[in-house]
């Protein structure tokens, strides 16, 4: 059984909020964006973003690259992948295996 780490909790945190999940998304469609540009795209003020900006990096969904006087946000799948396997990859095995057997079992009666 997996163990209880406390980034599930942080990662678990970080996509309870619509405005980090939709930061999210902003990265995922164009990632490598500055404070700047993030925040065009949200009703809110620098210091808001900033700190959703915080609870995302300390999830790991958000890295950071300085360029120049610059900071780059990027998005970081690696954590969802990681929700994914444990949490929704294992209950759709069943589902796909009884679908294949379903497949064969039909693709044998038309023979």
């Amino acid at each position: 059984m997996a163990k209880h780490s406390p980034d599930d909790d942080l990662l678990f945190k970080a996509l309870a909020d619509p405005s980090r999940r939709k930061l999210l998304d902003q990265l995922h469609a164009h990632d490598g964006q500055t404070l700047g540009q993030l925040c065009e795209h949200l009703n809110m003020t620098r210091q808001g973003v900033r700190q959703h900006l915080d609870v995302l990096e300390a999830a790991n969904l958000v890295a950071t690259v300085r360029s120049g006087r610059e900071k780059l946000h990027f998005f970081n799948p690696v954590p969802l992948q990681d929700v994914y396997e444990r949490w929704i990859a294992k209950f759709e095995k069943p589902r796909l295996k009884a679908l294949a057997h379903l497949k064969r079992k039909l693709e044998k009666s038309n023979d």
